[in-house]
């Protein structure tokens, strides 16, 4: 298959092809092996550091060559014996030749009847007598208690490496060299016993696999490769140090990761954790750090492993000694907080709250490098998002809250004058170290008041949000408006920070064009702007915000349809008539059914609740119920019939409540007797809840405080009668010795209605 670069570059890199180059590659096609040989030895060396040279040889055909080589070399590893023009099979076994002749078995040990000799450079045993006929085996060498065919083995090593350093260079090197089939080829050299070949097939697969451009999956086409890597591991220093690189960067989802833990990786890789290599030490540290990322199995499996007799949480707890490389702390640090957030370790546990969370907080000082901060921040942040005690403890370790204000302060402008390397390395930097403050400062504010105050007094840390929400990157943005949702369940920030700095404009402007990331937490920032304390509330909805909101209920996505719909419920309550019929209007009849008959049970609950705060108050009951109560009864009863959680019925049976509470509306229950004979069948429940709702459209029902005395008396008796015949009275005096005191009360309110 022909390997061709994309277009542009085919271009540009063909009109810098030199001779030389061609040379290089025309070599490689030379009928003597010796001089093929040679030529590729002379390729590795030109193409070191020279990325024109890499692309050159890519465009003129090296690779296909060097494929082709390297598996014709596999191909010849087998020895092929002719016996008086019949042809027979000479296999490795051990330090023997077994030939096999017309299917007797014939066993020739050691070198004793081989004679040998040097030509140039080429090894040549003849010479074998078998059964009376000369037997001729060529380019044979015995040694020690391996058979090696020297010249094949030298050239495919050679080749492997020249390949290896192609996939140095740049991208599209890399992804000429897998369209050329280089990871199976490379795979299936590694069936060769010979060790500096695998090591080598590693070496290459390590490049091309730690490439953003590889597909991953590719390792995990043929299901024999990952138990013949875990085979691999112990062969030597290297093999594990490339092998867990591999699985490092190849694991990426949690089928990766169950597929690498069924075949063994834990109890393959944990005694490398005490390797006398650093380097592999290290590896395995990080393997260990992707496969328990967000896996419960493989985390609750770790930490019950033993290595030389220690816990493996107490080994990496030891690698976070201040006295260790600060990538192997690090990462150390990340494989407690993993095990810790998949439940495998408890959060208050003293190697978390003593040991990770203090290292953590050290790696977000000034003293260490930005990556490290970056890379600090950032899990300290995930390790603490769910737990608000660990969120208090590392808000008062080592003034976090003020260190974090300085991750804003890059590039200084002392280094944009001095040292334009340095200024480089920051402006690189700089959206990656305010991601990782806005992440850190969301999670230490997510529950508590006393820190989200703290943070908002933090210097221009308002600003330093607003600033954010509008960044050219987008994760940059994201990391913004999670931050600023975290500081919105605060009512005291609602009410001053959020106020002052008109955060909601930023906000809206976010809404309008953005990844469905952002928006969802985005619009999860505006339900919580949207409540009936912020002040924020009003200038919202003056900015037309409802178009938005009802844009988002018709989204694919469930979490924008939640957030849109939970944003209209907000605004919705206790709003007057007008904001109410803006909301029914711009939603649509259609639409809010179809929310009703959602499969997604909150998209279902938050319509619900949009719907019951919309009919609350007799005047706007009525109003909505004059105009769509033949659908709204019809979408109750589909659901009270339906298999649907309590909380959903629940909710359900309180808006029948408030319709009965209705002056008008009500008489669209008490005509309907299949509602009647459901709210009889609540109110008869096992659920307290639903009896309590059930019983509040009775007591509402037999109640009615507006219009004339003598009307009302006249429509209340006769609910009252037509209740009564149903048995609801019955049911009402059994509830008045109910256990729950709720429920208990209700039922004594309505009974009072009666006498009354």
């Amino acid at each position: 298959m022909a390997c061709l670069l994309e277009a542009p570059l085919r271009i540009s890199v063909l009109s810098e092809v030199t001779a030389t180059s061609r040379h290089y590659v025309d070599r490689l096609f030379h009928p003597d092996p010796q001089k093929v040989l040679q030529g590729v030895i002379d390729m590795k060396n030109a193409v070191i550091g020279n990325n024109k040279q890499k692309a050159n040889l890519i465009v003129l055909g090296a690779v296909p060559r060097l494929l082709y080589l390297l598996q014709q070399g596999l191909s010849s590893s087998e020895l092929k014996t002719e016996v008086l023009g019949s042809e027979l099979r000479t296999e490795v076994l051990g330090s023997e030749l077994r030939t096999e002749v017309l299917g007797s078995e014939l066993r020739t040990e050691g070198a004793v009847v081989l004679r040998t000799e040097v030509l140039g450079s080429e090894l040549r045993t003849e010479g074998v007598v078998v059964l009376g006929s000369e037997l001729r085996t060529e380019c044979v060498v015995l040694l020690g208690s391996e058979l090696r065919t020297e010249g094949a083995v030298v050239l495919r090593t050679e080749c492997v490496v020249v390949l290896g350093s192609l996939a140095m260079g740049t991208e599209n090197n890399i992804k000429s060299l897998v369209d050329c089939h280089i990871i199976p080829a490379l795979l299936q050299g590694l069936v060769c016993p010979d060790l500096i070949f695998i090591e080598a097939c590693l070496r290459c697969l390590r490049t091309v696999f730690i490439s953003p451009v590889t597909p991953v999956q590719l390792l995990y086409t043929d299901p024999t490769v990952i138990p013949h890597l875990m085979s691999l591991l112990s062969r030597s220093p290297r093999t594990q140090d490339y092998i867990t690189q591999i699985f490092s960067h190849c694991c990426k989802t949690p089928e990766h990761q169950t597929v690498l833990f069924n075949h063994g990786a834990i109890q393959n890789i944990a005694p490398m954790l005490i390797s006398l290599s650093y380097k592999v030490r290290m590896q395995a540290l990080k393997c260990f750090s992707v496969l328990a990322y967000e896996n419960t199995q493989v985390s609750m499996t770790l930490v019950n492993v033993l290595v030389d007799g220690d816990l493996l949480s107490q080994v990496f707890v030891r690698m976070l000694q201040r006295d260790l490389p600060i990538e192997m702390q690090l990462t150390a640090a990340k494989c407690l907080t993993y095990m810790c957030r998949a439940g495998a370790i408890r959060t208050d546990d003293r190697c978390i709250v003593l040991k990770t969370l203090p290292c953590l907080v050290r790696m977000c000082s000034k003293e260490r490098l930005l990556e490290e901060r970056v890379e600090g921040a950032e899990t300290l942040a995930y390790l603490m998002e769910p737990d608000v005690e660990l969120q208090r403890i590392a808000s008062v370790t080592d003034h976090l809250v003020a260190m974090l204000a300085d991750y804003f302060k890059y590039p200084s402008s002392v280094s944009a004058i001095t040292d334009i390397k340095r200024l480089d390395h920051d402006l690189k930097h700089a959206h990656e170290l305010r991601q990782a403050a806005f992440k850190l400062y969301a999670s230490l504010g997510s529950n508590d008041e006393d820190i989200r105050k703290k943070i908002t007094e933090t210097e221009n840390m308002m600003d330093r949000i607003v600033s954010g929400l509008s960044e050219s990157s987008i994760k940059v943005r994201l990391a913004a408006v999670r931050c600023l949702h975290s500081l919105s369940r605060s009512v005291q920030q609602l009410r001053t920070s959020f106020h002052d700095h008109a955060v909601w404009k930023p906000l809206m402007k976010l809404l309008q064009n953005a990844p469905d990331e952002v928006l969802v937490m985005a619009s999860s920032t505006l339900c919580n702007l949207l409540l009936e304390f912020s002040p924020s509330k009003e200038p919202i909805l003056e900015s037309g915000v409802v178009e938005l909101l009802c844009s988002l209920t018709q989204s694919d996505s469930p979490a924008l349809r939640v957030n849109g719909i939970w944003a209209l419920m907000n605004m919705a309550f206790q709003a007057d008539q007008k904001v109410k019929g803006e909301i029914v209007r711009a939603l649509g009849t259609e639409q809010l059914f179809r929310l009703l008959s959602d499969p997604d049970t909150n998209v279902l609950m938050k319509t619900l609740g949009l719907l019951r705060n919309l009919l609350s108050t007799r005047p706007h009951i009525d109003q909505i119920m004059s105009s769509h109560g033949k659908q709204i009864m019809q979408a109750v009863t589909l659901i009270l019939e339906g298999e649907h959680s309590i909380e959903v019925k629940e909710q359900t049976l309180c808006i029948l409540a408030n319709i009965a509470d209705g002056n008008t509306a009500k008489e669209l229950i008490m005509t309907n007797d299949d509602i009647l004979q459901k709210i009889k069948y609540y109110m008869g429940h096992s659920n307290a809840k639903l009896q309590l709702a059930a019983t509040f459209c009775i007591s509402n029902l037999i109640w009615n405080e507006e219009g004339s005395e003598a009307d009302a008396m006249t429509g209340c008796q006769e609910r009252q009668d037509k209740l009564r015949e149903l048995g609801f009275v019955d049911i009402l005096h059994k509830l008045t010795q109910a256990l729950d005191p709720n429920l208990c009360e209700r039922a004594k309110t309505a009974m009072q209605h009666y006498l009354a």
